[in-house]
C-alpha cells in the first residue's frame, strides 16, 4: 500500500468510525487516536507511518490545532473574567499538578522538575469536547456552562506559559545555547507585539479575496514555526501565530478564515496527528502495567473533582460543583501536544508517554458520556 491509500483508507476510516462515536456524544475526531492505537496492536503498514513524510504531515497537524488555540484565544475577553474564573483555574490545574508531580516522580524515577513539567501539562483542559454537549442541552450561558468554558480559557495561558518552559527546557537541551534561545524567543514575542501594532493600521492592507488572504495566514503561520525551531519553540510559535493572526485581520473576515482554518486543519491534517500519537503507544508495556493507567486515571480525576468541589460548592452547589469536575476532566487539548513533544525530544520515557495517552483515551472516551448522563438526570438543579 502507498502513502496516499494509506490516507485515504486512515480518512474513510475516520469517518464512518467518527459517525457511531459522535452517536454517543464522543467527538468524531477521537477515531483517528483509536485507528493509531489499533496500529500499535498491528501495523502492517509500519513502513508508512514511521516515514519522514509522514511525520511531517503529522507534524503540520499538530501546529495547525496549537495554530487554532491561538485564533481563538481570547485576550480581552479573559480580563472581564470573574475572579471565581481564575481562582478555580489556578487551585484545580494546579493542585492536580501537585499530587501528579509526586506520582510521576515516584512511580516513573523522573527527576523532580520533568515531573512536575508533565504533571501540570496533564492537568490541563481540553473543554472543546464539552462545546457540543452544552449547545445541546442549553447550558453555555448558566452558571455551570460558562464556568467550564472560562477556566478552559484561562486553562490556555497556563498552557501558553507551560510551553514556554517547555520549549527553553528542550532547546537548552538540544544545543545548551540558553542566548540563543532566548534570542529566539524574543523574535517571536517581538514579531506578535508588531502585528498588534499593525492592529491599528490594517485597513491599509488590502486583500482582494479569502484566498489571498489565507495565503497570507498560511505565510505567518509557517514563519513563526520557522523561526521557533531555531529554539525548539515551534508549538509556542504556532500559538502565537494564531494571536497575531486574530489581531491584524479584520473583523467581518475572522470567520471566513477561521472556517478555512478549521476545514485544513480538521479535514486534513489534524487525524494524521492522532492517528501518530495513538500508533506510538507501547502495547506490551500497558498490557503488562494496566494499573499504572487506572492510576494516573484516579489520581488525575480525583484531584480535579477535588479542586472543584472546594471552589464551587458555594456558587455551583454540590452537583454543580461535580459536574464542573466531571466536564473539566477532558482531555484533548494543548495537554497530549507538550507530552508528544517531550517524548519526540527525549526528555521522557515511551512507558510514561503510552501510560499518559492511554490514560487519555480513557478520559475522552468515559468523560464525554459520563457527563451527558448526568446532566440529563442533574439539569434542573444544576441551571
Amino acid at each position: 500500500m502507498n502513502l496516499f491509500v494509506f490516507f485515504a483508507v486512515v480518512f474513510i476510516l475516520t469517518f464512518l468510525l467518527g459517525k457511531l462515536l459522535e452517536k454517543i456524544r464522543v467527538p468524531w475526531i477521537f477515531a483517528a487516536l483509536l485507528i493509531g492505537a489499533g496500529l500499535a496492536v498491528y501495523n502492517p503498514f509500519e513502513q508508512i507511518t514511521s516515514s519522514e513524510t509522514f511525520g511531517i504531515f503529522a507534524q503540520i497537524g499538530m501546529y495547525l490545532l496549537l495554530f487554532l488555540v491561538g485564533f481563538e484565544l481570547d485576550l480581552n475577553k479573559l480580563k472581564k473574567e470573574s475572579g471565581f474564573i481564575f481562582r478555580s483555574t489556578f487551585l484545580i490545574i494546579f493542585l492536580e499538578g501537585f499530587i501528579g508531580t509526586f506520582v510521576v516522580h515516584f512511580i516513573f524515577g523522573i527527576d523532580w522538575l520533568i515531573s512536575f513539567l508533565v504533571a501540570l501539562s496533564f492537568a490541563t483542559v481540553g473543554e472543546a469536547i464539552l462545546i457540543p454537549i452544552l449547545h445541546e442541552f442549553k447550558l453555555v450561558n448558566t452558571t455551570l456552562g460558562q464556568s467550564i468554558i472560562g477556566i478552559g480559557t484561562a486553562d490556555d495561558i497556563i498552557e501558553i506559559i507551560l510551553l514556554l518552559f517547555v520549549s527553553i527546557l528542550v532547546g537548552a537541551q538540544a544545543d545548551g545555547n540558553i542566548v540563543f534561545i532566548l534570542f529566539s524567543l524574543a523574535a517571536l514575542i517581538l514579531m506578535t507585539a508588531a502585528f498588534q501594532f499593525f492592529n491599528k493600521k490594517r485597513d491599509r492592507f488590502h486583500f482582494v479575496s479569502i484566498e489571498t488572504l489565507f495565503l497570507f495566514v498560511l505565510f505567518v503561520f509557517f514563519l513563526f514555526i520557522g523561526i521557533g525551531t531555531y529554539a525548539a519553540a515551534a508549538p509556542l510559535a504556532a500559538i502565537l501565530a494564531g494571536v497575531s493572526v486574530r489581531h491584524f485581520i479584520r473583523n467581518e473576515r475572522l470567520k471566513f478564515i477561521e472556517d478555512e482554518l478549521k476545514s485544513l486543519t480538521y479535514g486534513l491534517f489534524a487525524p494524521l496527528f492522532f492517528v501518530s500519537i495513538g500508533a506510538e503507544l507501547n502495547v506490551h508495556y500497558l498490557v503488562s502495567f494496566p494499573l499504572l493507567v487506572l492510576l494516573v486515571v484516579a489520581v488525575s480525576n480525583g484531584a480535579k473533582l477535588l479542586g472543584s468541589y472546594l471552589v464551587g460548592r458555594k456558587k455551583l452547589g454540590a452537583r454543580g460543583s461535580i459536574l464542573l469536575g466531571i466536564g473539566l476532566s477532558v482531555r484533548f487539548s494543548t495537554s497530549i501536544i507538550i507530552i508528544k513533544f517531550l517524548y519526540d525530544n527525549g526528555v521522557i520515557g515511551l512507558d510514561i508517554y503510552s501510560v499518559i495517552v492511554a490514560s487519555s483515551i480513557v478520559f475522552k472516551f468515559i468523560i464525554p458520556i459520563l457527563f451527558s448522563q448526568l446532566i440529563t438526570r442533574w439539569k434542573s438543579v444544576v441551571i
